[in-house]
């Protein structure tokens, strides 16, 4: 097996700099007196959390017939969820304010019917380059270093978006993924340091984050910081040791363990073949989201907006509504609609990691309240806040019955639905993470049989024969990110589905009129 190695310049990016924020007083706290003024210092206890691509995962679990295994460390999460890589080592710079971590654990990612073997491993992320890059074995050669994707690199580190590279596009097969959204990047402190070495410093009060102190800064776990400026002696208004938790003035203003939800937002795509057979399959129809949410570039996901309900940390529960509606149409036949589904009015629940999705659903002009659409499964039972924020990514999702039947019977109850995202806001001025991978609600779409949106109601995806977001390369025909080879399977699903679809529409339509 031969092996060759694949690095590109770094590109500096300012956001990087906000990475010195998050792990201030995390770096600080592991130097000694006779070592606080070192540019390098040690990290370790990170993990890595990154799906590559939602879409790239659907690909290959269903049209390739593929698997995915994480080993040596790594991990995926439910649902064909999430990859999440362990032990992450490495340094924070703090003259320049960076890190680089590399992470354990391989992923390999196989498909016999379409004939192809990859394998991932050494996994780095390095903020300077705002980069992900990992070494690709692929037909028995190994690549390392190959540049993935490009990160937009946060104060927080998590769900920071990304960009698939021309090197990604290479690695798995499809042309259009340059250039292309692919899944957010979290990276988290999940092991922090000993209370031993966080007071080891005696006098080490320098702050690489440019006025804010240590004692103040978050940890990039999302937990509070350990003090770095505590003497040998530490009085008693000495901020609180890594083995302490939060200083005083810290846990004042924390979120209490449970209360009402201040804000939030709900990502969910319902599932990507019932968008690709309405806007790009024989439904020939569009998608249009209003009332506060929206809908992410290339036909993708759902955001629903501004999230009330309750919350209770000790319990792991959580009850939650979200604002705004989706409305799927297609089958135009003078002027009707024999596909006319919104969703309203969702709401999450969880209960030690299991919960309920559920909308209020009309179709063709009837509304049906409270509809149990999915059955919910976190990857983890417990919920825990980090800066005042609830984050429960990667939510599997499977169809009810109720749910088959408020989509016509397009997929029978048990169907893996697309994977839901909660971010639950504890305070009003919580930094509540981006909105789930969407683009801020801009418009795709185009004209044709289906329309395009009219101003005012929402983003819209849509119109017969358009491509969803202008996707480029060898599927710009399709308006589809799925590699070419699997078209056809794809289309022919779609095809038998939506029969289906209009057949029980009509149906309906046809009871109600007798």
């Amino acid at each position: 097996m031969s092996a060759t190695s694949y690095r590109r310049r770094p590109v500096a990016l300012a956001a990087a700099v906000a990475t010195a924020a998050a792990l201030g007083a995390t770096a600080l706290a592991t130097l000694g007196a006779t070592t606080a003024s070192a540019a390098e210092v040690p990290l370790s206890g990170y993990e890595l959390t990154w799906g590559i691509k939602q879409t790239y995962r659907t690909y290959v679990t269903t049209y390739a017939a593929g698997t995915f295994t994480a080993t040596d460390g790594a991990s995926q999460a439910a649902g064909n969820g999430a990859f999440t890589f362990t032990d992450g080592t490495g340094a924070y710079d703090s003259t320049a304010h960076t890190l680089d971590l590399g992470f354990k654990g391989s992923l390999r990612i196989v498909s016999a019917a379409h004939g192809f073997d990859i394998s991932l491993s050494g996994v780095k992320f390095d903020s300077a380059a705002a980069e992900i890059t990992a070494d690709v074995t692929k037909s028995g050669t190994t690549t390392q270093d190959v540049p993935l994707a490009d990160v937009t690199v946060t104060r927080a580190m998590t769900d920071m978006e990304t960009k698939l590279t021309k090197e990604a596009a290479d690695v798995f097969g499809s042309a259009s993924y340059e250039g292309a959204a692919g899944d957010p990047l979290t990276v988290l402190q999940k092991t922090p340091p000993s209370s031993s070495s966080a007071s080891a410093s005696a006098s080490a009060s320098a702050s690489p984050s440019g006025g804010t102190s240590p004692s103040a800064s978050a940890s990039a776990s999302g937990g509070t910081s350990p003090s770095a400026s505590a003497s040998a002696s530490q009085s008693a208004s000495a901020s609180a040791s890594a083995s302490d938790g939060a200083s005083p003035s810290a846990s004042a203003t924390q979120a209490p363990a449970k209360g009402d939800i201040a804000d939030g937002t709900l990502g969910w795509g319902v599932k990507k073949s019932f968008r690709t057979y309405v806007v790009d399959g024989v439904a020939k129809g569009r998608i249009t989201t209003s009332g506060g949410a929206k809908q992410a570039a290339d036909n993708g996901v759902f955001t629903f907006t501004d999230a009330t309900g309750t919350y209770d940390t000790d319990e792991d529960t959580l009850s939650a509504s979200f604002k705004g509606s989706v409305n799927f149409k297609g089958h135009e036949e003078n002027g009707e609609y024999g596909l006319d589904l919104t969703l309203s009015d969702v709401r999450a629940t969880l209960d030690g990691g299991t919960g309920k999705l559920t909308a209020d659903v009309t179709s063709l002009g009837e509304k049906t309240e409270d509809v149990v659409l999915a059955d919910l499964k976190a990857a983890k039972s417990d919920l825990t806040a980090s800066g005042d924020v609830i984050t429960v990514d990667g939510i599997a999702a499977d169809l009810t019955a109720a749910g088959a039947e408020a989509f016509g019977g397009f997929y029978p109850a048990g169907t893996d639905l697309d994977p839901v995202d909660l971010r639950v806001a504890l305070t009003d001025d919580a930094d509540l993470p981006g909105d789930g991978g969407t683009d801020g609600g801009s418009s795709s779409g185009g004209s044709g049989s289906g329309g395009s949106g009219t101003g005012g109601a929402g983003s819209t995806t849509g119109g017969a024969g358009t491509t969803a977001g202008g996707v480029t390369g060898g599927l710009a025909n399709t308006g589809s990110d799925v590699p070419a080879v699997a078209l056809g399977g794809a289309a022919a699903v779609a095809v038998a589905a939506g029969a289906g679809v209009v057949i029980a529409m009509r149906r309906r339509r046809t009871a109600e009129g007798e």
